[in-house]
């Protein structure tokens, strides 16, 4: 009993933790140049709408504790993935193999045809990412009452498993201003807990006659300087906002409909500016801390949606690491073969992982997450089982 107490208060004491692994991490530069699914969504999120309402803070979360079986499973991956590592020429034949088999543009007009649509297709922000009809978000109701938009959004479903243990998610583009409604009807319709954002929402660019010219990257489809936003129907309120020591911004949000008695679905938006379009970031600390403060978030909640700007290149990357690590986690070891990955990710929204870089990027990444846990959990299981001196 001593020692569970013992954990509990090392657990509460690892909150005021600066996230980022501790120290050593390096900061890697990477250059590789040269070379109808809602249906299978409402069962789930139906139900997990009736669970008690989850909560978000601030503050960093405690570090999962490992079983001996996790910490078996990390160890075995962590040295798959750090020999790999050491064979840079195989990682990029593995990505040539995967642009290869990229979609090709006569199979999109067969496979998107939804997408394609005359009253649809000014909802696209680039005319050559689209959803699958097999797997897209169909939204019911929706802004668009016309039967041919067939409640579209361009938002696909992204999944490898069935199990309720592993986390869903929902790529998407970042949201037009004409979409805003669309998008938070999503978000609702499917309970969806947690809002990964990987871009910026403006860029400075060169003063030019001493006029400074900025560039929207995506819409401002969440902010709210009195705390409440309208789009249409639905009603967004923020409930704090707080920024962590590795340029992460984090609103808690709560969205409703205007008239609903229901109470409100809390969700948690997560920003990461700095990730840079069709590029990766200069080290994997922010994206570890994106993957530990969605830890705690039960799967069963609903799916997590992610966004940059098209929905493929920094979303795909983002979606290969967290349910690379998730599935190594419950012993899943064909989880060690990203190519496969990225494969189903790929026949679920076009063009997931873009670039080389991107693709290595996932392997650091995954080695840096997994040296994390391997090494928290060991630090627990020192504290826990040291001896008292009085």
């Amino acid at each position: 009993m001593f020692h569970k107490l013992l954990c509990s208060f090392d657990q509460k004491l690892a909150k005021s933790r600066h996230f980022g692994g501790g120290g050593a991490r390096s900061r890697r530069r990477y250059s590789m140049a040269a070379a109808s699914a809602g249906n299978s969504t409402s069962s789930s999120t139906s139900s997990a709408a009736t669970t008690k309402p989850f909560t978000f803070s601030p503050d960093p979360p405690p570090p999962l504790r490992l079983s001996p079986n996790q910490h078996r499973h990390c160890t075995d991956a962590l040295k798959a993935f750090k020999d790999k590592l050491q064979k840079p020429q195989e990682i990029r034949k593995e990505f040539h193999s995967l642009q290869a088999n990229r979609t090709r543009l006569s199979d999109k007009k067969s496979s998107c045809s939804v997408a394609l649509d005359s009253a649809n297709y000014s909802k696209n922000r680039y005319p050559d990412v689209l959803p699958f009809d097999k797997n897209r978000v169909v939204l019911n109701p929706c802004n668009d009452y016309r039967a041919s938009a067939r409640g579209y959004i361009n938002a696909s479903f992204i999944e490898t498993s069935s199990s309720e243990i592993i986390s869903r998610f929902i790529a998407t583009q970042r949201p037009l201003p004409r979409t805003f409604e669309d998008f938070w009807e999503m978000i609702i319709q499917y309970r969806c807990p947690v809002i990964v954002m990987l871009t910026r929402l403006v860029d400075n660019y060169n003063v030019v006659n001493c006029m400074e010219f900025k560039t929207v990257k995506c819409g401002d489809y969440f902010q709210a300087e009195d705390g409440h936003r309208e789009f249409g129907n639905i009603c967004v309120a923020t409930k704090w906002t707080s920024s962590t020591g590795t340029a992460l911004v984090l609103h808690h949000l709560e969205v409703n409909y205007k008239e609903s008695e229901e109470p409100p679905l809390s969700v948690l938006h997560i920003q990461y500016p700095g990730w840079p379009d069709q590029g990766v970031p200069k080290d994997t600390r922010s994206v570890c801390e994106i993957l530990k403060r969605t830890y705690s978030v039960p799967p069963i909640l609903g799916p997590i949606v992610v966004h940059c700007s098209a929905g493929i290149g920094r979303t795909g990357t983002y979606c290969t690491i967290q349910n690379t690590i998730q599935r190594v986690l419950v012993g899943d070891m064909s989880a060690l073969d990203l190519v496969n990955t990225v494969t189903m990710f790929r026949s679920q929204r076009m063009g997931m992982v873009q670039t080389a870089e991107q693709f290595l990027f996932c392997y650091d990444a995954i080695v840096d997450e997994l040296e994390d846990l391997i090494s928290d959990s060991t630090r627990q299981i020192d504290i826990c089982t040291s001896p008292i001196t009085i």
